[in-house]
């Protein structure tokens, strides 16, 4: 059952190592390999936080905000791009046997897409996260992002 404390494990700094598709939707495109840095902190008592990291090969950030909602308890992830300025549509979901998975609806490259995104592989020192697209409703899955978080020697969790 999901909880506030679910993101706990990711307060503080991460070094990243991203693998992403040259293409999102195709299957067969290639892989892209990157580093980044992130930090996460916590908000509301812990029942929100906000990350940002930095994307140097791709000359931008990313900002994520997290909300728990304790009627359902369930997450929404919020994501920006400083590319846009804008916040794309939030995928919500939940943890269960300590793997999350979320999703929503979005458009890429002026198409449908269902969005999932899935947080596993989670300790004191390491997470992996992995985005997926679906132009079929789901029945069908492109993964065409994944980043590896190790914790920096300087990024103890804060609050």
């Amino acid at each position: 059952m999901s909880s506030p404390r679910d993101f706990d494990f990711f307060h503080g700094e991460w070094e990243v190592a991203h693998r992403q598709r040259t293409d999102f939707l195709q299957p067969d495109s290639e892989w892209v390999e990157f580093t980044g840095v992130s930090r996460c902190w916590p908000l509301f008592d812990g029942d929100a936080n906000v990350d940002e990291i930095d994307l140097p090969y791709l000359g931008s950030k990313g900002l994520t905000l997290r909300l728990f909602d304790r009627e359902t308890e369930q997450w929404s992830l919020n994501w920006s791009s400083s590319r846009s300025g804008k916040l794309f549509p939030p995928v919500t979901g939940r943890f269960e046997d300590g793997r999350g998975a979320f999703h929503g609806d979005d458009t890429h490259d002026g198409k449908d897409v269902r969005v999932r995104f899935v947080w596993s592989g989670i300790s004191g020192t390491g997470a992996r996260w992995e985005q997926a697209f679906s132009v079929d409703g789901g029945e069908t899955w492109v993964t065409n992002w994944t980043m590896e978080f190790t914790r920096t020697s300087s990024g103890t969790p804060s609050g």
